[in-house]
């Protein structure tokens, strides 16, 4: 199915509705537009094969803008709307866009592109509104047919890591070049055990320049569900949309979890979620108190998937499993799990190594072979560098992203671990456990805090929460000292950027340090 299918059945269902304005894009809009924008995209010569960038906020035009390329055989790379313009040219350049579409609200970011960076973009559309260099979307495309492409094929969305351990590279996988609604569905598995059908109505509170969001979202509407997309996450206005517009499954990333918790129990009830059926999460391991406290509240409904833009492999995990398995992400739903330690070698059920998986999606990652051969080994076995371990029954459980390991007194330490404490923390919205370098130790283990209410931050809190951790962790694992931040430096996609943290304490020791004790190494 695709929306065209949907359009020619149900032209006036919503396709997408956005969560602040209520504007509405029906599956009718949804197929004119992206018509007329493939029709755009064939008149200017490109072809199936090419590229083309999306760098719009959540709009009411970002989807069919994805539609059109998609329907167009064409790659096409969403940007994050955060970046600075240098930072938003290195993609552009890196993917060799021909097509670049914007909007006005943008601008400031959109017109500093340089031009000498992108020397292939021959066409620079902007949403409400235009600037110097830059032709208005809604005039350009309203002058093509409505009517498919004659050569109609599936694309492929071309994402970009996350970067945070270097410049962000293109995730890309062949094209398929089928004709549009025959592609390969890779979610459309996952899609059949969440009953996603005809009338669903799907949430999506996160940006759609990120790999869940946006495919989760196409991939829904290849079924007929309506998209409701909130402009912004904010956790009470997620669970009033939820009761509003009768949401039926819903995306999180466990941020969200966290800061839902942390409303006051008479907000949190005051709610009707009883439409609710499936609430899935993803990018970002769980703390296991904070998932039992989401059963607790949401009942089995939670729906957890381990993957990676790559297409490596992956796992799920219902509500039920987890209770009798806390703390793992499932079993392998595509390709099968190898745990290998640094020589490439298998270990035993239940010790920890790099996380391999056997018969994933084929990928590679664009203008850079020796990343894309460091993913895979002698076997074909691909990674993205996860660490963890499979227990007896073949449930994977996650530890680390092996280039966070903490290495302390020659002793591997997991922060993961420690951050997973401290957000249960009452006075703690969020935290961040990374190495700083040591004398002694090599490394010794540093929490970075921010704390729900900035007042508290200080010495006492500091002792507090290094007392809390040693409560729940050996005192090896936990944190020596407490630094303070206003904000974290956290995606959108619930990853903690800690590169920035890592490149801050080597460059200088804050003002803001509490130590309060030894934790020691075992």
């Amino acid at each position: 199915m695709h929306p065209a299918a949907i359009a020619d059945q149900s032209p006036e269902r919503p396709a997408v509705i956005m969560a602040s304005s209520g504007e509405t894009v029906t599956y009718g809009d949804l197929n004119r537009r992206s018509n007329q924008l493939a029709q755009l995209f064939h008149d200017r010569g490109l072809r199936p094969g090419d590229h083309i960038a999306i760098m719009v906020e959540n709009h009411p035009r970002f989807l069919e803008v994805a539609w059109g390329a998609q329907r167009s055989g064409l790659y096409y790379t969403p940007i994050n709307s955060h970046l600075t313009a240098p930072e938003a040219a290195y993609i552009v350049d890196d993917c060799a866009a021909k097509v670049v579409v914007s909007s006005h609200r943008l601008a400031p970011v959109a017109t500093r592109l340089d031009s000498a960076l992108t020397p292939a973009v021959a066409v620079r559309l902007m949403v409400d509104g235009t600037e110097a260099g830059w032709a208005s979307y809604e005039r350009e495309i309203a002058g093509y047919p409505t009517d498919p492409i004659e050569d109609e094929c599936e694309g492929e969305a071309m994402l970009y890591s996350s970067g945070t351990t270097g410049r962000p590279k293109g995730i890309m996988r062949p094209l398929s070049l089928a004709p549009l609604g025959q592609g390969l569905d890779i979610l459309g598995g996952f899609l059949e055990l969440l009953e996603m059908q005809d009338g669903a109505v799907y949430l999506s509170p996160a940006p759609m320049y990120h790999s869940a969001p946006l495919l989760w979202s196409m991939a829904v509407q290849r079924r007929g569900a309506t998209v409701v997309v909130m402009e912004h996450f904010e956790p009470a206005a997620a669970l009033a949309l939820i009761e509003r517009f009768s949401v039926t499954h819903s995306q999180w990333v466990p941020t969200m979890f966290v800061r839902m918790l942390k409303l006051p129990e008479e907000e949190r009830s005051r709610f009707d979620l009883s439409s609710h059926r499936w609430a899935i999460h993803a990018a970002a391991p769980c703390p296991a108190t904070v998932k039992k406290q989401m059963i607790d509240w949401w009942g089995p409904i939670l729906w957890e998937y381990y993957s990676a833009t790559e297409g490596v492999g992956a796992t799920h995990i219902t509500s039920d499993k987890w209770l009798s398995h806390p703390g793992s992400v499932g079993r392998s739903v595509l390709g099968t799990i190898h745990i290998l330690d640094d020589d490439g070698t298998p270990v035993d059920n239940g010790q920890v190594g790099t996380v391999w998986f056997e018969g994933g999606v084929s990928f590679k990652y664009h203008n850079d072979e020796p990343k894309t051969a460091g993913a895979h080994n002698q076997d074909g076995f691909a990674t993205v560098g996860d660490v963890g371990y499979v227990d007896d029954e073949g449930f994977l459980y996650l530890t680390d992203r092996k280039a966070f390991t903490i290495i302390a007194g020659g002793v591997n330490i997991y922060p993961q671990e420690a951050e997973n404490v401290l957000v249960t923390h009452p006075k703690v919205l969020d935290a961040a456990v990374i190495g700083v370098p040591d004398q002694d130790l090599g490394e010794s283990v540093k929490a970075v805090v921010q704390p729900i209410d900035w007042s508290d931050a200080g010495p006492e809190l500091a002792a507090e929460l290094l007392d809390f951790c040693r409560q729940h962790l050996a005192s090896y694992k936990c944190p020596r000292s407490v630094d303070f931040e206003q904000e974290l430096p956290r995606l959108d996609t619930g990853k903690l950027y800690k590169q920035i943290l890592r490149a801050r304490y080597r460059e200088q020791k804050p003002a803001s340090e509490y130590l309060t004790g030894d934790s020691g190494t075992a």
